[in-house]
């Protein structure tokens, strides 16, 4: 996400931010639209899972979700009353969590009603992270799939191993171990877990070619698809180095286990914060 798009949707959010009795929250009706969503059905049914998802955290939805009303401006400036929601920063990070992650606004929402401090740096910052644990799991769920087509076609767990690390040494000219070893990865760890978001991509990509070709040119055992894979992951590091980067050379990022655990510790911060403002106004 580009940092003027950051920049523009921290204001919108900032500008829609009200207060209810004393507490921060956002109408539903605002959000709706700073979310993208053109119809209020559609995000009903949005609401509706987050409001679940609260339930299942154990609170109390009407603290979260109170009914309110709203009145807007229709034809001729006359002005009509329609049903509302004013949602606790608790409850809209609930509503972009069960929102369509492939929304730009989504995603920030997700970051922007994570973090209390909220300027526009710090937001900036943890999307960043968010972006690359979202780019490794999706390299986890491409290299299952990749793992799943060629066992089909006579390529067991040691030869999958294989294929992905002389994949690797393509797109990095060094083995695993080497890349490992040079960006300080602990042994066991897996390397993918320490890379740069560029890096995993790049893996992901040259993992995605290799799992469509394999099937299109229906290909069988380990020679074949290791030959696919390792042209794959060179095309990949060509079009890199072509562009100046050098996946090799790019320092190692911090551990993704990491980072989740500091995502998962701020979510629960969201709600601690709006239970102790309640606090304070009863």
């Amino acid at each position: 996400m580009k940092t003027e798009d950051i920049k523009h949707l921290f204001s919108e959010f900032e500008t829609a931010a009200t207060e209810l009795e004393g507490i921060e929250c956002w109408s539903a009706r605002d959000l709706q639209l700073l979310l993208g969503y053109s119809k209020w059905e559609n995000f009903e049914k949005v609401i509706e899972k987050a409001k679940a998802a609260c339930l299942n955290a154990g609170e109390e939805i009407a603290n979260h979700f109170p009914d309110i009303r709203k009145m807007v401006i229709i034809g001729s400036g006359a002005e009509k009353q329609l049903d509302d929601i004013a949602l606790t920063r608790y409850a809209c990070y609930l509503v972009a969590q069960n929102g369509d992650s492939r929304k730009i606004e989504i995603a920030f929402a997700q970051n922007y009603f994570a973090v209390q401090t909220r300027r526009a740096e710090v937001i900036e910052q943890r999307i960043l992270e968010y972006e690359r644990i979202q780019a490794r799991e999706k390299l986890s769920h491409t290299e299952k799939q990749l793992s799943g087509i060629i066992y089909d076609r006579g390529v067991d767990n040691q030869g999958f191993a294989i294929i992905r690390s002389k994949g690797d040494q393509a797109l990095f000219r060094l083995t695993t171990a080497q890349l490992k070893n040079k960006m300080g990865v602990p042994e066991k760890r897996a390397l993918a877990d320490f890379l740069p978001s560029i890096s995993i991509k790049a893996k992901d990509l040259a993992a995605e070619m290799t799992g469509l070709n394999v099937q299109n040119k229906d290909l069988h055992g380990q020679n074949p698809i290791e030959r696919e894979h390792v042209d794959n992951s060179a095309a990949v590091r060509n079009m890199l180095v072509n562009r100046g980067i050098y996946p090799e050379r790019l320092p190692a990022s911090e551990d993704t286990d990491k980072v989740k655990r500091r995502l998962v510790s701020d979510e629960k911060k969201v709600l601690k914060e709006t239970k102790k403002e309640r606090g304070k106004k009863k």
